[in-house]
């Protein structure tokens, strides 16, 4: 992994766990955390963060 793909994955990794707190505190709806995680993927084009994407880690 380049530094570059590094730091899109770590950039991808920390947006996410944003997106997702705020859904886990009804600010925003299942439909509107989907839409933000597509296109943090078409953003950063994580290489290790699609895998899970679908994933719930928590």
């Amino acid at each position: 992994m380049t530094d570059e793909q590094f730091k899109a994955e770590k950039l991808y990794q920390v947006s996410l766990s944003l997106a997702q707190s705020m859904h886990e505190k009804g600010h925003i709806t299942a439909d509107e955390f989907a839409v933000i995680d597509q296109f943090l993927i078409e953003k950063y084009r994580p290489l290790l963060g699609t895998l899970f994407s679908h994933i719930r880690l928590t």
